[in-house]
């Protein structure tokens, strides 16, 4: 279809003048444009689909430029950054210096809040409102667009709490779609599927009093009426009964398809006051049917366009025999061990699809759990698990565990129980950008006593590692990149506590490689040893317990050495190492570390990222070169 409204919308205020037909007309554009986006990459598109009405009746109901908007999970942006100015730059989008895949108030000030993860909308926005009253600009109004994945996150029900304690005025729009990224689960999602079929209602306690008062005290059977009262009043209660108690006002359900009906909602509850909950139903996939019919696999698709009659054409990728992810590789190698150990079990947080899990899931459905967005609690459950005397394994993707911080110290480390934490998405992320690169879980899990960090080099060290995770008694962490998992040919060293493996040993220099830029250093290493540099490498396969003999070895014969990570340079690997041979008083000046540096790293293709941080085979090679002339000078001197 022809683009015709959406290039003349330079600001929200540019839809006012918009008739109900051309609204209607926006929201095809938008969907069409959408369809655009995911022609050449992989982006986040069931999700936002489903909003468009609902991001359209938003800025036709409220000023962002003054009002506060808060998207929680913040990946259903796209129709809200079409809306504000940046249609021009959608092409961009989750490229290397180009539009941001969520919020980011860098691109504009109607982003307040990079939201990369879920639950913290309420917060916020009951922050941003407590903020406005108190400097005197209360006339601004406060509204969170939180789904009902997002939901059942703890600090959600916190934020609440706290909202209807202070009696402040905010909206929390309640997307419910009945999908996560994966359908949802738990007795949350159970409420609101019955919510879903209930009346409209505004004001659930006011309607309840109405039907006592119809109660009969004479007339018929005492226990027919009554029977027939429970179940009325069960429908009343499977509305919103569950945000009335806790203090919000609850409207709906409404359609969140239909963009005049949800315009006028929003116009009545600006004036209501304390806190409000709209509840919206939507359909992930909206307008797209192939996303509508199967919102899991489309909810960030790989590339593929459209012929004439609107059907899928997958976009064919060069090089389609590349080797495996590294989640497949370990998905793979869980499944074996539970098929090996009637213990094993395995937990993850809303991300069976992005942590491959599906197969674990269907295969041992009794010992597999979906906790939902609730990392905190998954690793309490675990723990739990652990001293009944199971072996958990905990999937979550780097970033979100961050989120249990607390509990992988309390209810794991302190108790020294045989949790494994495996890691997904650690180091670079790619086009998610700065909310998910994994930068940090080696030094936040390094400062744990009693938990024993690894990071495979390649795809070979995968199983055995996860082997000696669940033979260990304690816990341990796995961490692993998304990205290939190349396989070095060798004999692979068997995996033992706090031992590394010795690739190549070079006297002219030595890199040691914790985790998959392994196979990046061995190539930098070869090069080297072509232009007659001697060039070691080391897999370093634990950054706790340290390998602190090969690696003093290391420092001691070598002219230089250099420690190679996907993490933070801030108590990273290269730490360890700094901290161990201080121990050991030896002479580190000949010690150069690579990671990533103390800043958050922006979106953008993984090889381009690496790169940029001097951690593909061309940055690590220079490096490599320019120590050893120095440190050849240094010998000549």
């Amino acid at each position: 279809m022809n683009i015709e409204i959406l290039p003349r919308i330079k600001s929200p205020l540019d839809m006012k003048t918009l008739s109900g037909t051309e609204l209607e007309t926006l929201a095809a554009e938008i969907r069409e444009v959408l369809c655009t986006v995911v022609e050449d990459r992989s982006a986040h598109f069931a999700s936002n689909l489903g909003v468009v009405e609902l991001c359209i009746a938003l800025h036709m109901s409220y000023d962002f430029s003054k009002d506060r908007l808060i998207w929680d999970t913040g990946h259903q942006i796209y129709p809200h950054k079409l809306l504000t100015g940046r249609y021009s730059q959608i092409s961009t989008i989750r490229r290397k210096g180009g539009l941001m895949g969520y919020p980011n108030p860098e691109e504009s000030d109607y982003d307040l809040f990079m939201t990369g993860h879920a639950g913290a909308s309420v917060s916020t926005v009951l922050g941003l409102k407590a903020g406005d009253d108190l400097r005197g600009e209360s006339d601004r109004k406060s509204v969170a667009v939180i789904g009902d994945g997002a939901l059942p996150s703890g600090v959600v029900f916190e934020a609440m709490n706290n909202a209807a304690g202070m009696d402040q005025d905010v909206l929390v729009i309640l997307n419910d779609n009945k999908m996560g990224i994966c359908p949802r689960v738990g007795g949350l999602a159970t409420y609101l599927d019955k919510a879903r079929v209930a009346p409209f209602y505004n004001g659930l306690k006011r309607d309840v009093s109405w039907l006592l008062n119809k109660l009969p005290v004479v007339g018929e059977s005492m226990e027919h009426t009554l029977g027939s009262f429970k179940e009325a009043v069960k429908g009343f209660l499977h509305g919103g009964m569950l945000f009335e108690e806790m203090g919000f006002r609850y409207i709906g359900p409404v359609d969140g398809h239909d963009i005049e009906s949800l315009s006028g909602y929003l116009q009545m509850i600006k004036n209501i006051k304390g806190p409000v909950l709209l509840h919206v139903l939507t359909e992930k996939g909206h307008g797209f049917e192939p996303a509508t019919n199967d919102p899991v696999s489309f909810h960030a698709p790989a590339p593929f366009q459209r012929n004439e009659e609107n059907e899928i054409v997958p976009v064919e990728k060069p090089g389609s025999s590349s080797p495996k992810a590294f989640t497949d590789v370990v998905s793979s190698s869980i499944f074996q061990a539970m098929t090996d150990n009637e213990r094993v079990v395995v937990l993850t947080a809303a991300m069976c699809a992005g942590n491959k899990l599906g197969k674990i899931r269907d295969g041992f459905p009794d010992r597999f759990f979906d906790t939902g967005i609730c990392e905190a609690h998954a690793v309490a459950f675990a723990g739990g698990m652990a001293k009944a005397g199971l072996r958990p394994i905990v999937d979550i993707y780097s970033t979100f565990l961050q989120r249990s911080f607390d509990h992988i110290f309390q209810e794991v480390a302190l108790q020294n129980l045989p949790v494994t934490f495996c890691m997904d998405r650690a180091g670079i992320a790619g086009e998610d950008g700065p909310t998910h690169h994994g930068a940090f879980d080696n030094t936040y899990m390094r400062c744990f006593p009693n938990i024993v960090n690894m990071s495979p080099g390649d795809a070979l060290d995968v199983e055995p590692m996860l082997e000696f995770s669940l033979q260990h008694d304690g816990p341990t962490a796995i961490r692993y990149p998304k990205a290939a998992a190349d396989s070095v040919e060798r004999k692979v060293a068997p995996v033992e506590l706090g031992k590394s493996e010795v690739y190549v040993w070079g006297k002219d220099g030595m890199l040691i490689a914790f985790g998959s830029l392994f196979t990046n250093c061995i190539q930098a290493a070869e090069k080297l040893r072509e232009e007659g540099l001697d060039i070691g490498v080391i897999n370093a396969r634990f950054s706790k317990p340290l390998d602190a003999e090969v690696i003093h070895q290391a420092l001691q014969e070598s002219g230089f050495v250099i420690t190679v990570e996907e993490g933070t340079l801030c108590g990273g690997f290269g730490s360890a190492v700094l901290e161990s041979a201080n121990d050991a008083g030896i002479n580190t000046s000949h010690l150069k570390r690579l990671g990533i540096p103390d800043r958050f790293i922006e979106h953008g293709n993984r090889k381009e990222l690496l790169a940029d941080l001097g951690l593909d085979v061309a940055g690590i090679t220079a490096i490599a070169r320019e120590l050893a002339q120095q440190t050849k000078v240094a010998i000549n001197d």
